[in-house]
């Protein structure tokens, strides 16, 4: 049993987690969210290989999980008159999942059903509308005081945990950075939106659509009945920054990013035209930077980074999955080692940087089957997917999509000894 002081900061999937790992080894936790609520909204992620593991290892979480799976039963890649020339198809194993995961959810669902297991524990307090402003650590080894920015008092941790996304101010605080330093940006970008009609006419099976310039956008079926759209601006990531006008415009609100994405999607064919059109009066509609984060190291003295905070995945579809394993290895490190911090972080540092390396690889053909810049691109890319989809070689899949496509047991987590 640890009688360690823990805060977490952040209160989407990893913030929770590390709350139920935390708890497990008899730590008091206290999560601080600087929102005034629990985030209900966000894309569609994918729980995946060492997320798979890490969720049953949680009781009633993967039945939780299940029950709001989001309803997709594939996603065909359609012609511009929208006829479709391949269609995945989840692959039925969770162990071998195909680009179409077994268990795909709304990330405010996943956060939700998180929180729901661990809300009432006695180990663990939410605090929402709370902000680190410091955080002090001594030259020697000992607790890190923080000072809060909206009234929580100040008070020390034997530790403290980020786990507030790729864009952290509590990692620049922590490490004495800038928020934009250790960032790797993809030169691409996304946004997301619940659209007003059923542009799908009720199937299940998701739709996706490439335009010249790397202009990728998708329509998929949500657990509401209508759809979530996602457009992308992809561009080639050694080339010059594209992505500056996103930046621009995402910063000045909701409707600049909405007169930015239309002007850029314009003409895109297919479908473009309705999406558009529901993109301009949707009231969720979220963009960010693709990025990668990544650390020459993930702790200093008594400060910690998990989930994306640390190793954001950008494009690869393994943040979600990084976020679960690395709570569970991070408390159950720290539970090895209850009077000695420093060990403790050490083993996270050593169990974790091999995942992080893998999941993190972008294969090489990612951007150029997601994002071709010209029509002849795309003619090459749609014959690509015709032949993997017809083939439906998994070892094909695995070696064009790398860690997304990885079979579960090529990631063996360390077991841990939990409290009961």
């Amino acid at each position: 049993m640890s009688n360690l002081k823990i805060l977490v900061v952040g209160a989407s999937v990893a913030g929770p987690t590390a709350a139920y790992w935390f708890a497990k080894i008899g730590a008091k936790v206290t999560v601080i969210e600087r929102f005034p609520q629990l985030r209900t909204g966000g894309q569609n992620v994918d729980i995946r290989t060492a997320g798979v593991s890490v969720m049953r290892k949680i009781p009633g979480m993967e039945d939780a999980v299940r029950a709001s799976l989001v309803p997709v039963g594939g996603i065909s890649l359609v012609r511009e008159d929208g006829q479709p020339y391949g269609t995945i198809k989840p692959s039925g194993d969770s162990k071998q999942q195909s680009l179409v995961s077994e268990y795909e959810v709304l990330r405010g669902d996943l956060s939700r059903i998180i929180f729901d297991l661990t809300k009432d524990h006695s180990n663990v307090k939410y605090v929402f509308g709370e902000q680190v402003a410091s955080i002090h650590q001594k030259q020697e080894d000992g607790p890190a005081r923080v000072e809060f920015m909206n009234g929580l008092p100040a008070s020390e941790f034997d530790l403290v945990v980020a786990c507030d996304g790729a864009t952290s101010r509590t990692r620049a605080i922590g490490l004495g950075c800038d928020v934009k330093d250790h960032i790797t940006p993809m030169n691409s970008w996304v946004v997301y939106f619940t659209t007003q009609e059923d542009l799908l006419s009720g199937s299940q099976i998701a739709q996706a659509h490439s335009a010249p310039g790397g202009r990728f956008f998708a329509i998929g079926p949500d657990t509401t009945g209508i759809n979530r759209a996602a457009m992308m601006g992809i561009n080639p990531k050694n080339g010059p920054d594209a992505v500056q006008a996103f930046r621009e415009a995402n910063k000045l609100g909701p409707e600049a990013l909405k007169k930015y994405v239309a002007q850029y999607f314009k003409g895109a064919g297919w479908k473009s035209e309705e999406i558009i059109r529901n993109m301009i009066v949707s009231d969720d509609l979220y963009g960010s930077e693709m990025v990668q984060v990544k650390l020459p190291t993930l702790h200093s003295r008594r400060f910690v980074m998990v989930g994306d905070a640390g190793y954001a995945s950008g494009p690869t579809g393994t943040g979600t999955s990084l976020a679960l394993a690395g709570a569970y290895v991070l408390a159950g490190e720290t539970g090895k080692h209850p009077h000695d911090v420093a060990a403790g972080l050490k083993g996270y540092a050593q169990q974790m940087r091999p995942l992080i390396d893998e999941m993190q690889k972008v294969p090489l053909l990612v951007p150029a089957i997601m994002g071709p810049q010209s029509a002849w691109g795309i003619w090459l890319r749609n014959n690509i997917f015709a032949f993997i989809c017809w083939s439906n070689l998994p070892t094909l899949m695995h070696k064009l999509f790398g860690g997304a496509s990885a079979h579960a047991d090529d990631f063996n987590l360390p077991e841990y000894k939990w409290a009961a």
